[in-house]
């Protein structure tokens, strides 16, 4: 089992002629995700090519807009790799065309454009992964995003977390520990975003293939409390966590746009407490990830 995403999952990569684009839709193609096609504006009817799983070629149409790729090639999903100042409006783009899932990579994004695609999303039931993730994996079945494939797992841990290399540390230690996953998510650390903590513990929580959750957190903001209390009320499954950037001066950015404690509010003492409030085991150190989730099982 898994969420969100999986063998019926067929997805278009917004940006898929520019760098970044094109070497991580290969990436995907490459993983046996089920991509169908292209967008980049006035690049309709050229070809992207990538070789598949077992090395075979694959030819992918591109197009101009999105709303062709899912009339004419059936996606149902967006990759974004489009620059900070178009990403906004690729995601509105994505919404409007139809696509039940949209996973934003762009980092950079300004936050007014942000605060657009939530008042958009409101009045919408497709959800957004992002932006200034890694994206999402199930395991064997669609890697949709930047993680590297070679290390998850197919399994039943669900992994859930704002940062990027935390994912892969978390992956990385419960593969080796024999633990593979079911879905690994990456939300994001901007402030304006998409899918948070709480809507991928409910997700989770559901999910018959899932039997624990790891969640990585960090400093800044209230959406670790948030879910902490959700837990608290909720969860039917163990959850281990782990809040990054203990060491962090106050007031003072770090790494993504959203770690910042202001008012005295947001620390990681703040957040640890109220995680081990609601039952969760929280990691001392990155590297105790794994073995702080197994020690639940």
């Amino acid at each position: 089992m898994s969420v969100l995403v999986g063998k019926e999952t067929k997805v278009v990569f917004q940006g898929i002629t520019g760098s970044a684009g094109s070497f991580h839709a290969a990436q995907c193609i490459a993983y046996g995700t089920d991509v169908v096609a292209g967008v980049t504006p006035n690049r309709g009817g050229e070809t992207f090519e990538a070789k598949g799983p077992t090395g075979q070629a694959v030819k992918l149409p591109v197009y101009d807009t999105v709303a062709e790729a899912v009339k004419l090639a059936g996606a149902n999903t967006s990759c974004i790799f489009v620059p900070p100042l178009g990403a906004a409006d690729a995601i509105l783009e994505s919404l409007d065309a139809g696509c039940n899932l949209v996973v934003c990579i762009t980092e950079g994004i300004p936050v007014m454009d942000m605060i657009r695609v939530r008042r958009a999303l409101e009045s919408s039931k497709a959800r957004l992964i992002g932006p200034n993730c890694p994206g999402i994996i199930t395991p064997g079945s669609c890697k949709i995003g930047i993680m590297p494939g070679h290390i998850h797992r197919p399994g039943k841990i669900g992994v859930v977390s704002k940062s990027g290399t935390l994912t892969y540390e978390a992956v990385g230690q419960l593969t080796a520990l024999g633990l593979g996953q079911s879905t690994c998510i990456g939300i994001g650390g901007d402030p304006v975003g998409g899918l948070d903590f709480i809507d991928c513990l409910k997700l989770f929580n559901e999910d018959e293939g899932t039997e624990a959750v790891i969640m990585m957190g960090e400093i800044g903001g209230n959406a670790e409390i948030d879910a902490a209390h959700w837990i608290k009320a909720n969860m039917k499954k163990p959850v281990a966590g782990f809040i990054a950037g203990g060491t962090a001066p106050a007031g003072k950015r770090m790494g993504h746009a959203g770690a910042i404690i202001s008012g005295g509010k947001g620390t990681a003492a703040e957040k640890i407490a109220a995680l081990q409030a609601a039952g969760v085991k929280v990691a001392p150190t990155p590297a105790e990830l794994g073995v702080t989730l197994k020690s639940l099982l």
